[in-house]
């Protein structure tokens, strides 16, 4: 995702964390519980491996999210919330009821423009 610039407000950093299609999906899934790569893959029908992976990246590097290594015949990789990133959760949820409200709005305005507009006097 393309980069907003810095604002005074700090509005454009949070969006320029959370941007982009899965972020806020694989932040509700981790924050749920720690999640293996393939746990995600299946969890988000639809998300590339490249994609994941790309997006867990950029979310361990805001540190939003860490990566344990279990080392075993096996490498197993684990990836969970960190403390940093619970809290991005609270400014989550009041953005996701905003967009509910916003959807509903945009639902009633649509239904009114559909109305039939009754004549004067009749």
């Amino acid at each position: 995702m393309k980069r907003l610039p810095d604002d005074d407000c700090g509005f454009a950093s949070a969006l320029n964390v959370i941007g982009g299609k899965w972020k806020t999906d694989i932040l509700w899934e981790i924050n749920l519980s720690p999640r293996r790569f393939g746990e995600l893959r299946r969890i988000l029908s639809g998300i590339s491996e490249k994609v994941l992976a790309q997006q867990l990246r950029e979310m361990e590097a805001d540190d939003l999210i860490s990566r344990e290594v279990f080392p075993g015949k096996v490498q197993r990789v684990e990836y969970s919330a960190t403390e940093f990133g619970r809290s991005l959760n609270h400014a989550v949820i009041v953005m996701a009821n905003w967009g509910k409200a916003y959807e509903i709005r945009m639902a009633e305005k649509a239904e009114e423009e559909r109305r039939p507009v009754l004549a004067m006097g009749a």
